[in-house]
């Protein structure tokens, strides 16, 4: 049962960044093409119009995207200031305490923009040259955060069963 779970998480996370880095090379080529027509409006080109709005959106849901892949991986920045000075089994139940906080904050992000998604679509508010609805991005950025949480939830699990001696392979 462990094992399917893990391979589920796994290709849920793999899956969320991969389409999270397409968006970003998107936004990093409509950017380019975007500057390329600013710098040629002499020859009837012309920048994308709300390009910045869409690199705002894109990058958004991109950073939301690669949170859970970063997170299984454990590739986190962290301060390893007693790792050397305690033992394995000190060092695993720190790792289920950051585990812990990792999912709360998880959650918590999750949770508030939700509301901000929601808020945003009660208020139609859009953007200013596409007039996009603003809550698009809210839901793109959800996709990520739920998926964060998801993973979160998995990586304390995973943890837990460290501290327990059971394997996790």
């Amino acid at each position: 049962m462990y094992r399917q779970l893990c391979g589920a998480v796994t290709w849920l996370a793999k899956w969320t960044a991969l389409l999270g880095g397409t968006v970003l090379i998107g936004v990093v080529v409509m950017t380019c093409v975007s500057i390329i027509g600013r710098a040629l409006t002499g020859f009837g080109l012309k920048p994308i119009p709300g390009d910045f709005e869409l690199v705002e959106m894109g990058v958004g849901f991109a950073v939301f995207s690669a949170l859970p892949w970063c997170h299984l991986n454990r590739a986190h920045a962290r301060v390893d200031l007693f790792e050397t000075a305690l033992g394995k089994p000190a060092n695993r139940v720190i790792n289920v305490i950051a585990d812990l906080l990792m999912l709360i904050a998880a959650g918590l992000i999750a949770y508030r923009l939700w509301f901000g998604m929601i808020d945003k679509k009660n208020y139609s508010e859009t953007t200013f040259i596409l007039q996009l609805p603003v809550w698009y991005a809210y839901a793109a950025a959800m996709l990520g955060a739920v998926v964060f949480v998801i993973v979160a939830a998995f990586s304390l699990l995973r943890t837990a069963r460290e501290v327990a001696g059971e394997s996790t392979q």
